[in-house]
């Protein structure tokens, strides 16, 4: 259907790869962007994950939501061979999910996992004040999300739902067959699978000229790089170093998650380089902010005045203004710009005053230390918003 990069040419494209964060990515990553492979990635526009598909529609779409659930949890946590007495696309599904795949790493999956923890709450900054704000600038990606009620369901479930898929996979062993991330990796894959099968049943107005098919294998792909490029390029920025082998493990990390999920493996990149290339080529095909991107963004930035977490008013306020000054920082000023984020005085002083802290903290701290506390810290604020979502009073 696509002729080629729609929005090459465009104010925000350009202004992103010559200016902006896409300039910066480059510096970072050392890639050589051009849209020569364009047409080799846009089919992947309008392919989906038809395995996962094929599951839902025979299990989800035959039964009671919640007995679902439990069955494919069966699945999950016992091996499914070619002999069982399975449903056919449940079997096809999970022999996949089962094959280890030739180029899996387990020390590198492990060093992607340390770096993980032991950049302690930076980890979690990155992901929600530039991984996550910083996508909402792609308008055709967020669609899925404001068709599904995102904005409904509200910004502390859509972060806690976030937060515990992000811990689940990147902790020690958590990919292993079924352990806890794998899990959660085939959980996200259905929640997928059964989104997008709903959009198109029941939401007669999806573009799928313009907008592709709803979560795509190629938005999909930019998701996760998000978690990988992204996420390291925000670490860097906030004053983290890591050793080349813990940056190969955060892409290879997220290689496997993606390959678990259903993503085709060419898709997934095996390094930031790669990443950087992959990435330019799809934002050539997406516009810039619209309407629903600042109305999400700005749900996400008043998550912090709607959450209990903190007991008093100017606790939360202040939390929101640290958020709001990590955003600016991590985000160039034209998307900030463009999701309408507050201008706050001071802005700066917060995130260059931690950057200061994180190098002290890496040069006197064994890393061993490091990846101990990163953990715990992380598994506290985890366990702080499953205790809110889950009280029932909360929406």
């Amino acid at each position: 259907m696509m002729t080629g990069p729609r929005f090459s040419d465009s104010e925000h494209f350009r202004h992103f790869w010559t200016k902006g964060n896409g300039k910066q990515l480059i510096e970072f990553s050392g890639a050589e962007v051009s849209l020569d492979e364009f047409q080799k990635f846009a089919p992947y526009f309008y392919h989906t994950d038809e395995a996962g598909d094929e599951v839902v529609k025979e299990i989800y779409f035959t039964r009671q939501f919640l007995e679902a659930s439990k069955e494919i949890e069966l699945f999950i946590r016992n091996p499914v061979s070619g002999q069982d007495d399975v449903p056919e696309s449940v079997r096809q599904l999970f022999l996949q999910t089962q094959k280890i795949p030739d180029w899996l790493d387990y020390n590198l999956l492990r060093s992607g996992a340390e770096l993980c923890m032991r950049c302690n709450l930076d980890s979690l900054i990155s992901l929600r004040d530039y991984c996550l704000m910083g996508g909402y600038d792609f308008a055709y990606l967020n669609k899925p999300l404001i068709i599904t009620g995102a904005l409904k369901k509200g910004a502390v479930k859509r972060l806690s739902e976030t937060l515990d898929f992000w811990v689940n996979v990147t902790r020690y062993d958590a990919l292993d067959l079924h352990a806890k991330g794998y899990e959660f990796a085939i959980k996200t894959r259905m929640i997928h699978s059964f989104a997008r099968l709903s959009i198109k049943k029941h939401y007669q107005e999806w573009d799928t000229e313009n907008w592709g098919e709803p979560i795509n294998s190629w938005d999909m792909m930019a998701t996760y790089t998000g978690f990988s490029l992204v996420f390291l390029h925000s670490l860097h920025k906030l004053g983290n170093r890591f050793s080349e082998e813990e940056e190969l493990g955060i892409f290879h990390l997220w290689k496997y998650v993606g390959y678990l999920l259903g993503i085709p493996e060419q898709l997934l990149p095996d390094n930031k380089k790669q990443a950087t290339e992959y990435f330019y080529l799809w934002t050539s095909n997406q516009p810039s902010a619209d309407r629903d991107s600042v109305l999400l963004a700005h749900s996400l930035l008043n998550e912090s005045l709607e959450n209990p977490i903190l007991k008093y008013d100017f606790q939360r306020e202040n939390l929101r203004y640290l958020h709001i000054c990590c955003t600016w920082f991590l985000l160039d000023d034209e998307v900030c710009k463009r999701l309408q984020i507050p201008d706050v005085p001071l802005k700066k002083a917060f995130p260059l005053t931690k950057r200061t802290i994180n190098r002290m903290y890496d040069a006197f701290v064994s890393r061993k230390a490091r990846i101990r506390k990163g953990d715990s810290s992380q598994m506290k604020v985890l366990n702080d918003y499953h205790n809110i979502t889950q009280r029932s009073n909360f929406h």
